[in-house]
């Protein structure tokens, strides 16, 4: 990784944020080369979810949503990270990522191998970015940087559904920043404070989600295969029970064979019906599609594909 990191910052691909104030964790910039090659893996990935495909329709949704937004889709309970601080030196770690930290004092051993490493318990650490919206700073003005694009698609879904004349199967993809307030070790652009993520949410019925979900295992497969990545740094890893995520009943992570080793380059979720539900009993509104001709009401399942920008471009590098 090192050489990929001093070749990126001599060509001017990719270079530390800030860093003539020392630099901060985990956040970079872009270069002249840098731009074009972001902007080269973002067309692809335009390209085959809307102008290779008649089921899919593009969204830009904003950053800011609604505070209520967080309650309904269990980020602000349930989107944390177990952490420990070492009171030696002083260092916080995430407690389940312990085999890929290292200890402060002794860089060759991980935190908690040494006689020297005094850990605390585990405690919930909430990764989203807090902030608030106007002049005073106080409980009813608190809003949240996003921490996904995914989340502002389930908002629209009953507007696009409406301006775009589509019904299920069909998707709303979109590209957009978001942010996490990640603690861990970054690995270059493999982790960052904010990054870029290409996200589809491709709403089926309920009965065909299964089949969806393996459809697009495949295409994205194929998506990288077709943008120059060999076959044989990529593998499809299916997640085990204990892995799945609040919302998914089925993911899937694309791996690729990064310097760190086998790490996630994009994940593929089913999120079933979780989302368009947690939202209609957070807003009251009905989140339903209803079939003109058979008048049957459901809600529909939903394929997630979500993609980083970052991830991808240093898999090309």
């Amino acid at each position: 990784m090192d050489k990929v990191v001093a070749l990126c910052k001599r060509r001017g691909f990719v270079f530390p944020a800030s860093e003539i104030y020392g630099g901060i964790a985990n956040t970079y910039d872009y270069g002249h080369y840098g731009v074009l090659l972001k902007q080269n893996v973002i067309g692809q990935w335009w390209r085959s979810m809307i102008q290779e495909r008649d089921d899919v329709v593009a969204l830009d949704s904003a950053i800011i949503q609604h505070p209520r937004t967080w309650e309904a889709s269990g980020h602000l309970a349930g989107f944390t990270d177990p952490l420990v601080d070492c009171r030696t030196c002083k260092l916080r770690f995430r407690a389940d990522h312990l085999d890929q930290a290292r200890c402060g004092r002794r860089p060759s051993k991980h935190p908690g191998e040494t006689a020297e490493c005094d850990l605390t318990d585990p405690r919930d650490f909430n990764l989203m970015f807090e902030t608030h919206m106007g002049p005073v700073a106080d409980e009813g003005s608190r809003i949240y940087l996003r921490p996904e694009t995914a989340q502002g698609i389930f908002l629209d879904f009953k507007t696009v559904l409406s301006f775009a004349r589509r019904k299920p199967p069909f998707g709303i993809a979109q590209v957009g920043k978001s942010f996490r307030n990640e603690i861990t070790p970054g690995n270059f652009i493999f982790r960052t404070l904010e990054f870029e993520q290409m996200e589809m949410e491709f709403f089926v019925p309920p009965d065909q989600a299964e089949q969806w979900y393996e459809h697009w295992l495949g295409e994205r497969m194929r998506w990288y295969e077709r943008l120059g990545l060999r076959s044989d740094h990529l593998r499809l890893r299916p997640h085990d029970p204990d892995e799945l995520s609040h919302y998914s009943s089925a993911t899937s992570d694309v791996e690729y064979l990064y310097p760190i080793g086998w790490s996630e380059l994009e994940g593929i979720a089913n999120r079933g019906d979780f989302d368009l539900t947690q939202h209609a009993r957070g807003s009251g509104e009905k989140l339903e599609y209803v079939d003109p001709q058979t008048k049957e009401r459901y809600v529909p399942h939903v394929i997630e594909p979500a993609a980083g920008v970052g991830r991808t471009i240093l898999a090309l590098l």
